[in-house]
C-alpha cells in the first residue's frame, strides 16, 4: 500500500513539472498571467436611455471576451465590470463612485446622457480614471478634464447646425424648438437658430419640464407663430407626450427630432399617424466599413445604433492605447488614446485583435472604427461626423439620406 502511494504521489509530481514546463512555453501575452485590468461600462440599462445600454453593453462585452480569448494584453485578462446609470445623474455618481473608489478602474465609457457625464466627469479626472463618453452638451469637453475625457459623439455646435441647417432644406422658414432643460438645450437652440438667421429664417424655443403628463398649454405656444417646422429636443418618454399633443391641436407642418427619442419604443407607445411623417438626425455609423461589419457579426444586431458604434470603438482604442503605453491606468489610456487613432502613416486598423500585432511588432497604428474616424482634438471632441437622415413612414423609420 505505501508504495502504491508512493507510485501515485511520483506520477503528481511529474505531471505537475509537466505543466509548469509546458506553461513557461507560451507566451506572456497568451497565459495572461498577473491581476485583470479592469475597465467598466457605465450604461443607461434603464430610465429614458434605456432602449440602447443593453446593446452598447454587449458590444463592449464582445471586445473583451475577444480579447482575452486571444490572451488578453500586457500578460493579463481584462475583466469587464458594468453599472446602471439608469440615465440619471445623482444615479450614475453613485455608479461611478463605486467603479473609482471600491473597483478601482482604470477607465469608464459609455455615459450616455449629457447630464450624468457632466456630474461623473469630475469623479474621474480627479481620481485619474479615464472617461470615454458619448455625450454630445458643448459643456463637457469645456470641463477642466486634463485630458482625462474624449468623446465619440459630435458636439451639440454641429448638431444644432445640422437641424437648422435640415429645417431650411424642407423649406421651413421658422421653426420652433421644444426642449426640456439638458445641459445641451442652449448650445443646441443658439446653432438652431443662428443657421435659420444665416438664410434669413427665424427661430424661437419653449423650455418644458419633461415630468408632465400633457404639454396642451406649450403646444399652443409653440403654434401660435404658425412655425413651418417643430423641432423635438427631448428624450423618448416626453416626446412621446409631446407629439400626442401636437397632433391633436392639428399640426400639420414639418417635424424634426432626434434620432434617440424617435425609435422603435416611442413608434410602440403611439398611433401610426401621431408619428408619421416625422424626420430625425443622428450621427451616423460607418455602415459598409469593415468595423461595421465586424461589430454586426460579433453581436448579432443587424444594424447598430450610433451609440452601439461608438462605444463598441471606445473599447478598441482603450485597449490599443494601454498596450502601446506597456501601462494600464488612466492616465496611460489618456497620453496615448490619440497615438492609436491618429497616428500620422500609421496603418490602419479597424479591431483591437489587428491593432494588438502591430504594436506587438513595434508598428504604428491608426484605429478607424464603426462609428467612422476616431480622431479628437485636444479637447476630446470627435474631429469629423456623418449624418443620418430617416423619416417616419407608414409606421418604420426609413432612411432618407446620409451626409
Amino acid at each position: 500500500m505505501r508504495r502504491m502511494r508512493m507510485d501515485i504521489d511520483r506520477r503528481r509530481l511529474l505531471a505537475g513539472t509537466a505543466a509548469v514546463a509546458g506553461s513557461l512555453a507560451i507566451p506572456a501575452v497568451g497565459r495572461a498571467q498577473g491581476a485583470p485590468i479592469r475597465l467598466a461600462t457605465l450604461l443607461p440599462l434603464t430610465g429614458a436611455g434605456g432602449p440602447y445600454g443593453p446593446v452598447m453593453g454587449k458590444a463592449v462585452r464582445a471586445v473583451v471576451d475577444e480579447v482575452n480569448g486571444a490572451g488578453g494584453i500586457l500578460g493579463r485578462r481584462i475583466e469587464l465590470l458594468g453599472e446602471d446609470d439608469q440615465t440619471n445623474p445623482e444615479a450614475g455618481v453613485r455608479a461611478a463612485r463605486k467603479l473609482i473608489d471600491v473597483d478601482k478602474v482604470s477607465a469608464i465609457m459609455g455615459t450616455w446622457a449629457s447630464a450624468v457625464t457632466t456630474a461623473v466627469a469630475p469623479l474621474c479626472w480627479g481620481s485619474g480614471t479615464f472617461l470615454a463618453t458619448v455625450s454630445g452638451a458643448d459643456s463637457i469637453t469645456a470641463l477642466p478634464h486634463q485630458g482625462f475625457l474624449v468623446r465619440t459623439q459630435p458636439n451639440t455646435t454641429l448638431q444644432g447646425r445640422k437641424f437648422g441647417e435640415f429645417a431650411l432644406s424642407q423649406g421651413a422658414k421658422s421653426v420652433f424648438f421644444l426642449t426640456p432643460q439638458t445641459p445641451f438645450a442652449d448650445s443646441q437652440f443658439n446653432n438652431i437658430r443662428a443657421a435659420m438667421e444665416k438664410a434669413g429664417g427665424k427661430a424661437e424655443r419653449l423650455i418644458y419640464d419633461d415630468k408632465k403628463p400633457a404639454y396642451r398649454t406649450e403646444v399652443d405656444q409653440a403654434l401660435a407663430g404658425r412655425p413651418d417646422a417643430l423641432i423635438f429636443g427631448g428624450y423618448t418618454p416626453d416626446t412621446t407626450v409631446l407629439l400626442k399633443d401636437v397632433f391633436r391641436a392639428g399640426y400639420a407642418g414639418r417635424k424634426i427630432a432626434f434620432g434617440y427619442s424617435v425609435n422603435a419604443k416611442l413608434l410602440e407607445g403611439v398611433p401610426p399617424e401621431v408619428a408619421e411623417g416625422i424626420f430625425t438626425i443622428s450621427p451616423s455609423p460607418a455602415e459598409g466599413s469593415n468595423a461595421y461589419r465586424r461589430l454586426v457579426k460579433l453581436i448579432g444586431v443587424e444594424s447598430p445604433d450610433p451609440y452601439t458604434t461608438q462605444v463598441y470603438d471606445q473599447i478598441n482604442l482603450i485597449i490599443l492605447a494601454m498596450a502601446l503605453a506597456g501601462e494600464t491606468n488612466g492616465t496611460a489610456i489618456r497620453d496615448n488614446i490619440r497615438k492609436v487613432s491618429q497616428a500620422a502613416g500609421g496603418a490602419m486598423v479597424d479591431n483591437a485583435l489587428d491593432g494588438l500585432q502591430l504594436i506587438a511588432g513595434k508598428k504604428a497604428v491608426n484605429y478607424d472604427g464603426a462609428s467612422g474616424p476616431c480622431d479628437f482634438t485636444d479637447a476630446g471632441d470627435i474631429q469629423d461626423c456623418r449624418f443620418r437622415y430617416e423619416q417616419v413612414k407608414a409606421g418604420r423609420i426609413t432612411l432618407v439620406k446620409i451626409a
